[in-house]
């Protein structure tokens, strides 16, 4: 079948080209204007330049679809560029989902993300807003909520490369972040790691997957590692025996509420916030369910860290 896919030359997105040409659809992307470099596999697509607030572009995006996957996300917030959370994480997917209704499109996979919530941060709160808005659309939805994604990032920002380049390549030690002064839970917070192999299949088997309608899917990597661990697994991957110390987020937040919106200052308030609550949970079913092995946080899958 042919499917659209919004947010389909980042990370995640190019994993998706990736598995569903291999299984048998034709992707047809929405390209930003000056990006057409970033389509994957180009020739095995179809794509069309334009904005995701231009409803006449999404008609021509969706032409001849049969399903839609709104996969856009973002980690910070430029609101001068128009990049905020609300236009891109529940405006976008709110209008995409109109459009997709309007054209009969019955289809809709939504990118949601573990740990949102009506009360949360900006970010979980327009994730769970978009999600809520698909149950009541009447489209044939799935919600996949990932943990941490890490793989080869094809030139992508992605989660382990930018903690190799940003903690611990840089000779100062690994920062074990902890609430209030005491270090007694420094870097104990955890996190379910999933390697976007293992997101990009699930997306494509659910998408074939009639009993995967109204389905919301948490999609975590099979451990639950400690930040700490999580640090240490991606320094062996670089051969380095990464020092550590406990750093107290207090006046990390307070840098925050003067650098959040500069992109030079590696984590904005709510970030932090995020990072402190832990990222994980149990998709034993759904790898049961697809029969799929999950890829390991280790050593060996993070090679292409060297």
């Amino acid at each position: 079948m042919k499917v659209a896919i919004l947010g389909g030359t980042g990370f995640l997105g190019c994993y998706l080209v990736d598995t569903l040409i291999s299984h048998g659809h034709r992707p047809a992307l929405l390209v930003r204007p000056g990006s057409q470099d970033k389509v994957y596999r180009a020739t095995q697509c179809d794509w069309t330049p334009g904005g995701l607030q231009e409803e006449d572009t999404l008609r021509r995006v969706f032409s001849g679809c049969e399903a839609v996957i709104y996969n856009i996300g973002i980690l910070r917030e430029f609101p001068r560029q128009g990049i905020t959370f609300e236009s891109l994480q529940y405006a976008g997917a709110r209008r995409a989902m109109d459009v997709a209704a309007s054209l009969d499109i019955a289809r809709f996979l939504l990118t949601s993300a573990n740990g949102v919530k009506p009360d949360g941060t900006p970010y979980q709160r327009t994730k769970y807003r978009a999600e809520e808005y698909l149950v009541a659309s009447g489209l044939a939805g799935t919600v996949f909520r990932p943990s941490v994604i890490f793989g080869d990032p094809r030139g992508r920002m992605e989660f382990a490369t930018r903690l190799r380049d940003d903690i611990i390549r840089p000779p100062l030690p690994a920062p074990l972040f902890h609430e209030g002064l005491l270090p007694m839970n420094a870097g104990r917070f955890r996190m379910s790691p999933i390697h976007v192999r293992d997101v990009a299949e699930i997306y494509a088997r659910a998408l074939e997957d009639p009993e995967a309608v109204g389905k919301m899917y948490p999609l975590c990597g099979p451990d639950a590692l400690e930040w700490r661990m999580i640090i240490k697994t991606i320094g062996r991957a670089v051969g380095q025996n990464k020092w550590t110390v406990p750093v107290p987020v207090f006046p990390l937040r307070m840098a925050a509420t003067v650098l959040d919106r500069s992109p030079d200052f590696p984590l904005t308030r709510d970030q932090l916030t995020m990072l402190l609550e832990g990222n994980t949970g149990d998709s034993s079913s759904v790898f049961a369910a697809y029969g799929i092995e999950p890829t390991a946080f280790d050593e060996d899958s993070l090679s292409y860290l060297r």
